[in-house]
């Protein structure tokens, strides 16, 4: 057996996926600690519960001075954020819009959104909502560092979502299946429109595709 293969086992033995238990911690650039720390302790009451400070990035070794705080959440996971100590905070994505990437927290009762939801607008925070997503319903809002915040409050059980569970896959291989022929179309010069989902879950907004 070569050298190569030795490094890239087959499939067949390699050892089964391990279970992962739950989020540990999710990480992102901050602009200013205190900015972030009063975003998320004061406001919407995360307790700051871990700070580590160095000079070198244990994982790279690059050098790259930091702060890096860490406020906990109700099941033990944790919202981490780096303070590199220049002001500046993570630029936008150019190609993506700015309601696609963002965190999702999860309260007990629609009450309790409204309830952040005047606590956020007291302290001058513009936030959207309540937004009905027939499963549950969420608020929408931005933390300092630009990083866009959903609150949300389930409705449906777990029955109902366990049935939702049982139609993913098959819906997930018919976009696949679209897409894969709106790739060969595009190729061919056949179309320049994105491509629709062949379902739409939400008719309330069904409005004329653009021209």
């Amino acid at each position: 057996m070569t050298t190569a293969h030795a490094m890239h086992p087959g499939p067949a033995t390699l050892p089964a996926p391990v279970p992962i238990q739950q989020l540990h911690h999710s990480a992102y650039r901050a602009r200013d600690a205190e900015e972030t720390r009063h975003f998320y302790e004061d406001i919407l009451g995360l307790p700051l519960y871990h700070i580590i400070q160095s000079d070198h990035v244990p994982s790279t070794g690059e050098y790259c001075p930091y702060t890096h705080i860490f406020f906990r959440l109700q099941d033990g996971s944790f919202i981490a954020f780096f303070d590199l100590g220049d002001d500046q905070a993570a630029a936008p994505s150019a190609n993506t819009p700015a309601w696609v990437n963002h965190i999702a927290f999860r309260v007990n009762h629609v009450r309790e959104l409204e309830d952040t939801m005047a606590r956020l607008k007291a302290h001058g925070v513009d936030v959207i909502g309540v937004t009905d997503h027939h499963i549950f319903k969420s608020i929408y809002f931005f933390d300092p560092n630009g990083i866009r915040l959903e609150l949300t409050a389930q409705l449906a059980d777990e029955f109902q979502m366990l049935q939702e569970s049982t139609t993913a896959h098959d819906r997930l291989k018919e976009w696949n299946a679209l897409k894969n022929q709106w790739r060969q179309d595009r190729a061919k010069g056949g179309t320049a429109q994105v491509l629709k989902p062949q379902q739409n879950d939400r008719p309330e907004f069904n409005h004329p595709t653009p021209a």
